[in-house]
């Protein structure tokens, strides 16, 4: 098993599907959490994951006090919660797995990165990396290895044959997680208390879906595992609406923290220019970036929890 702790947010839903891979895959001790911004939302929607696996392990979040875009554009508290729902969660959410009170049962993310990420464990993100920014700037931050779901590889280090056709060509492009917060971005790609990075990327994982073919492949399994239940669950609601299916980007980061075979990887180093982000090759540097993929490994790996017990 391998020592993991998860920082995320929740716009989006490839962040709670990984919390609920990582809770309950059998390769993976879960520490601890961290979410961005950290709104009592978010941190209720981590604490119902967390009930639904009888796990009590810390919850960090950036800001507690911070109100969802919409809150302030309509200047009325209350309509995160009993309203439209702001964008620090998605709907989503409460429509795959209903009503979820909101908490403040959380520490300054940073510290709880701080206190329990070490040599031996990896960090993975699929957020800004306001906490990992946060820790970075405590005393002594140490983590064995960090797996970002960001940045991107092109033109210079993907072959041009196995470059997505959005991307063709490119040698930069924006991209969010990193562009949340830059300057810690930056930090993290030099910080001596980080021993190696590996960066999933969106020259790859913009090609990773779960479409039908992958949910009827949860469902033949998911009667053994309540990871892949509830993942079964919130992906039926999601398919409903949009059959063509849903990028995967941050279970993709995650099973690649489980199996880093999973991935072809170039050493690199990343930049930033002008908004946009890119690597370039930099033997000796630590950094990894993915420049492909092996589908049915990360199915395997994300199945995982499923899979026929051993005779």
């Amino acid at each position: 098993m391998i020592d993991v702790v998860w920082d995320m947010e929740t716009g989006d839903p490839d962040d709670f599907l990984t919390l609920l891979l990582l809770l309950g895959h059998p390769q993976v001790n879960l520490k601890a959490v961290a979410v961005t911004p950290g709104t009592p939302d978010q941190v209720g929607v981590v604490r119902r994951a967390l009930e639904w696996f009888g796990r009590d392990i810390p919850v960090g979040a950036h800001n507690l006090d911070h109100q969802p875009r919409s809150v302030r554009e309509q200047g009325d508290p209350g309509e995160g919660r009993h309203g439209p729902r702001g964008v620090c969660v998605s709907s989503w959410h409460y429509k795959a797995y209903g009503d979820i009170p909101s908490s403040r049962d959380a520490a300054p993310g940073g510290e709880v990165l701080h206190a329990h990420c070490d040599e031996s464990t990896t960090l993975v993100t699929g957020a800004p990396l306001k906490n990992l920014g946060a820790a970075m700037r405590l005393p002594n931050f140490r983590v064995g290895r960090l797996v970002v779901q960001g940045g991107f590889a092109g033109e210079g280090v993907v072959p041009p044959e196995r470059q997505l056709d959005k991307f063709r060509g490119l040698v930069t492009c924006p991209t969010y997680n990193l562009n949340g917060d830059p300057r810690s971005a930056e930090a993290a790609l030099v910080h001596p208390g980080i021993g190696v990075r590996r960066f999933v990327s969106k020259n790859v994982c913009h090609g990773v879906y779960y479409d039908a073919g992958m949910h009827t492949a949860v469902a033949a399994v998911k009667h053994r595992s309540p990871s892949l239940q509830r993942i079964w669950q919130g992906m039926e609601v999601y398919l409903d609406k949009s059959p063509e299916g849903k990028k995967f980007h941050d279970p993709l980061a995650a099973c690649c923290a489980i199996d880093e075979a999973i991935g072809e990887w170039a050493e690199v180093e990343l930049f930033r220019a002008r908004g946009g982000w890119g690597s370039r090759p930099s033997p000796g540097s630590n950094t990894w970036i993915i420049t492909g993929y092996d589908h049915d490994r990360f199915v395997r790996t994300l199945l995982a929890a499923g899979a026929e017990p051993s005779a």
